[in-house]
Formats: structure tokens, sequence, C-alpha cells
């Protein structure tokens, strides 16, 4: 049996409002950000470290400070990332949730088919490989918790805060 080449990925690091991105590319997209962990790598892959203005980091950083700035509400970089179909299928649906909106898990169980499906959609919306771009931070516990984040729950706090969406109206 022939063994598997490791896949060639790119990454850049930057600091931007107080929180160290480490991203990961494919010459495809996005295929991971790490927030506050630059140690953090990618097993099975070559990578190649990059500058964060290299075309192959697709502008991230740039749409990232637009969005830190309060100037960029849905971001519109490409993205090849990996994982199940069911987690591919929550992370779809928090892509659709609006800046400055939260959805309980429950809710996003609903919205994949399966409404007793909260575990797994936590579970799911926990190893979102894309973190803020697929808005993550963005759901939250039924009874207005904030839940986890894996990043830790100041930053999530601080992105809820960002986006003006840390009120007494947490949901539609």
């Amino acid at each position: 049996m022939k063994k598997k080449e490791k896949e060639n990925l790119f990454y850049a690091t930057q600091k931007i409002e107080g929180i160290n991105f480490k991203v990961f590319t494919s010459h495809k997209g996005i295929r991971k950000i790490i927030l506050n962990r630059n140690s953090e790598t990618i097993k099975k892959a070559n990578t190649t470290k990059l500058h964060p203005d290299d075309p192959y980091m697709f502008n991230v950083f740039s749409q990232l400070e637009e969005y830190f700035n309060g100037d960029r509400k849905k971001f519109n970089v490409p993205l090849d990332i990996k994982g199940t179909e069911f987690q591919k299928k929550v992370w779809n649906e928090l892509s659709k949730i609006p800046y400055g909106k939260t959805f309980s898990y429950k809710k996003i169980a609903e919205k994949v088919g399966n409404k007793k499906a909260l575990r797994a959609v936590g579970k799911a919306n926990s190893q979102n490989p894309v973190c803020i771009v697929i808005p993550c931070h963005r759901v939250i516990n039924k009874n207005g918790k904030l839940g986890g984040y894996s990043a830790g729950l100041l930053v999530k706090e601080r992105l809820l805060e960002l986006e003006g969406n840390l009120s007494l109206e947490l949901f539609e």
C-alpha cells in the first residue's frame, strides 16, 4: 500500500486587536483559523510560512481588520474546510447567522433537521475550523448564557460586543 503524501499548506500569523491569528490555507482557500495558539499546527501537512498579505492568504487578514474596525459584516474569502457532512451542514447554517444576531444551539439543530441534535450541533460548532469567518461565536445557550468558545469566553464576549449583540435582546 502506498503511503499517503502530506498535503502542502501555507500559513501566516498576525496580531489584530490583541488577538494572535494563525491562518492556514491551501491553494483553494482558507483551511483553518487559530486564535491565540500560535504554536498549533496541522498534522499530516507540509507547511510553508507566508507573509500575511501573500495572495495565498486570500486577503483574510485585511478582511479580519475590516471586521474589527466595524467596516465588514460578512467575509468573502474562499474556504477549503474539511469535515463530516453533518459538520458541514452545521457550519453552513452558522454562516447564515446575520451580523449582530445570536442563535441558540437548539435553533441550529432545528435548521439542520434534527431538533434533538443539540450536543452534536455543539460539538460541530466547537470544531468549526474557520472561526469568525464562519461565525460560531454567534451561537449561545437557550438561556442566554454564552456557552463555550475555543479561543475562550473573553474572546467570544468581545466578538459579540463588537457586533452589538450582548444585550437583553439576544434572540430573534
